[in-house]
């Protein structure tokens, strides 16, 4: 990465503000500290213009209305995954050009989408008042009807945790010159009119109190509650009416989404070329930008700055300054950036683990799943999917990742004899009675669990090597050659010491293996006693560090211990399989055969989706605690280019 410092002529800032985002190669850094810095502040101001951003965001925030309330509407076959379309720049441009009318378009379904709306609320609140109605259908009196020359007419509502009969009662020792109805009735509440004479209203009111009543009036309407309930239903019809229209006039811009979102993308472009000003200082003449490029790309950076006649310089990072972290591997091992991403990018000290990693990670993941069926199911779908589709980014990563993984568990499968388990073998001979001679190359790793547990430790072991071996090359690469031998050499030879002393026999019978184990082991602890405590000051203080630092050894064997998880997962998917293929062959006949299918469908889909998680999560697992934890250290910031950030449209440049 390069650090890139750029002062050219305000005349020419527009046009080379646009070559920069076309390239999409530089990551301009905000300069809001040179501000602040009496050197600098005499000089120059910030850049941009805050008004022009924010007018086109919210154009951007209305086209995304525009589009959401499109693709409820489109009625036509939609892709499995969404993708963007390729064209070329000057097609880009060319479209642009035709779609004159577009802005039209889209401001005549926001027109539309604000009448959808009103037309919503006013079917909402019709709702409400024919449900706050219903109760009170029955009630045959004009609603705004309360009173006459020498009577008061009261309706409401009486908590149902009140005793009617005894309000009935309560009331006619009061007066028995009151007519009580209860209307209607639900699990809440009673509905309730009182008619009495005006001079007794208060004393009734005053007595209803004590049983939580509460008034209702409606005098905004006019008849009877039925009435009002069918003008009221007679308007929600014309209001579904108003809506099919509406409904109708947005599926009819729905021809018009392409060209929208074209100027979605468009509207996008201009927004971050105005954004991006604010990261820039400015004189009345002149220009500054500041960024940073990849080395690869400096050749193509400079010849723009040379047509554009602006000075520039480009210079490493001085020591210790952080900088934007591009990972760059080869066609295999780039799918798997994304698993290292999922974790953190290095930071700008250490270095990118992925194409060490890839390889291990695939290993491990057709190890711990380890069937032919179910690799090419993820083989097969990925690859249909990667070829089918132009899938960008994370996800197009993770397909790559699951490719690989797949066929990994197919030579894995074949290794452990795994057909979806023995459910082939199960099946053709209880479906068509065949028997297929489909069994293992390598070993059953539920016959041999053991066989499969060793091999997964050598391999474990083989991993924890190689991460410690990263660490030493990067204090090699640093010029701390003394970590490299104390820190990791010592270690090697301490961990494989004691292998060699307690199975040397095993690995050569007769060999001097044991002995030279013996002596390695006590060398190396020697060694990693007095060189661990290094740091310290005084003698005691370093031979009791180094003391302590033996105690590491059983991080080491935790370690690969966690490797046992390569035969658990394993294990775990054959034994489901084994009992999927035991249950669906106990039935006979075309009902056991049919139960055979479901049971073999259903069963391996759940298990090939729970168990590929697991072989998915676990793998990441073992590189982010066991590998990385001897070398790696996160925390870079992702590079990030000022390009065209387009949503729909993948723009070809042609430069």
């Amino acid at each position: 990465m390069n650090k890139i410092s750029i002062i050219g002529l305000d005349s020419i800032k527009t046009e080379l503000i646009k070559r920069i985002m076309e390239l999409g190669v530089v990551e301009i850094s905000s300069q809001d500290t040179k501000l602040t810095d009496p050197e600098w502040i005499n000089y120059v101001k910030k850049d941009g213009n805050e008004n022009v951003v924010f007018n086109l965001d919210v154009k951007i925030s209305q086209i995304n209305e525009v589009l959401n309330s499109l693709d409820m509407y489109d009625t036509s076959k939609r892709p499995l995954f969404n993708t963007r379309k390729t064209i070329s720049s000057d097609e880009f441009s060319k479209a642009l050009e035709k779609n004159e009318g577009v802005s039209e378009n889209a401001a005549k379904v926001l027109e539309l989408n604000k009448s959808l709306s009103e037309l919503c609320s006013e079917e909402n609140k019709i709702e409400a008042a024919i449900l706050s109605l219903k109760p009170w259908r029955r009630y045959d009196i004009p609603l705004n009807m309360t009173e006459t020359k020498y009577t008061s007419i009261i309706i409401g509502a009486v908590p149902n945790i009140a005793d009617i009969d005894e309000l009935k009662s309560e009331l006619f020792k009061t007066t028995d010159r009151c007519f009580m109805d209860v209307i209607d009735s639900d699990k809440d509440q009673y509905y309730c009119s009182f008619i009495c004479l005006s001079d007794e209203k208060e004393d009734i009111l005053e007595l209803l109190k004590l049983y939580g009543f509460s008034a209702v009036t409606f005098k905004e309407l006019k008849g009877t509650a039925a009435e009002n309930i069918m003008q009221y239903e007679n308007s929600l019809k014309e209001i579904s009416a108003k809506r099919d229209t509406v409904e109708n006039n947005i599926t009819e811009q729905v021809s018009f989404k392409e060209e929208i979102q074209l100027y979605h993308d468009h509207l996008v472009i201009e927004r971050d070329k105005n954004r991006i000003l604010s990261n820039m200082l400015k004189t009345d003449t002149t220009f500054y930008i500041e960024g940073w490029v990849p080395e690869v790309c400096k050749e193509n950076v400079q010849k723009v700055l040379d047509e554009y006649q602006c000075w520039h310089d480009f210079k490493k990072p001085e020591e210790d300054e952080n900088f934007p972290i591009l990972l760059k591997n080869n066609s295999f091992s780039e799918p798997f950036e994304s698993i290292t991403e999922l974790y953190s990018l290095p930071g700008t000290s250490n270095m990118d683990p992925t194409a060490v990693m890839a390889p291990f990670y695939v290993l491990f993941f057709g190890m711990m799943l380890g069937d032919v069926g179910y690799g090419v199911m993820f083989a097969l779908g990925c690859y249909i999917i990667l070829k089918k589709f132009d899938i960008e980014g994370t996800f197009g990563k993770m397909l790559k990742v699951f490719f690989w993984g797949g066929l990994s568990t197919i030579f894995w499968g074949v290794m452990y004899g795994s057909w979806f388990g023995d459910g082939l073998v199960v099946g053709a001979r209880h479906l068509f009675n065949i028997n297929l001679p489909l069994t293992y190359v390598w070993v059953d790793p539920l016959k041999e669990p053991m066989t499969v547990l060793l091999v997964s430790f050598v391999m474990g072991l083989v991993h924890l090597f190689v991460g410690m071996g990263m660490s030493a090359y990067m204090s090699i690469r640093d010029g701390h050659l003394n970590d490299a031998l104390m820190d990791v050499g010592l270690w090697y030879l301490f961990i494989i010491g004691p292998i060699l002393w307690l199975a040397g026999d095993m690995i050569i019978p007769g060999s001097p293996l044991p002995v030279i184990g013996k002596w390695v082991t006590i060398a190396s602890a020697i060694g990693l006693v007095l060189t661990q405590g290094r740091a310290k000051e005084g003698i005691i203080n370093k031979l009791i560090s180094g003391i302590l630092a033996l105690y590491g050894i059983t991080g080491y064997l935790g370690d690969v211990l966690s490797y046992s998880r390569l035969l658990a997962l394993g294990l775990a998917t054959g034994v489901i399989s084994s009992v999927l293929s035991l249950i669906g062959s106990m039935g006979s006949g075309i009902s056991g055969k049919i139960m055979f299918v479901l049971v073999f469908v259903f069963g391996h889909v759940l298990n090939f989706a729970i168990n590929g998680l697991g072989s998915f999560v676990h793998s990441a697992r073992l590189q982010y605690v066991e590998f990385f934890g001897k070398f790696y250290e996160g925390g870079g910031d992702a590079f990030a280019p000022f390009t065209k950030k387009t949503k729909y449209i993948k723009i070809k440049e042609e430069i």
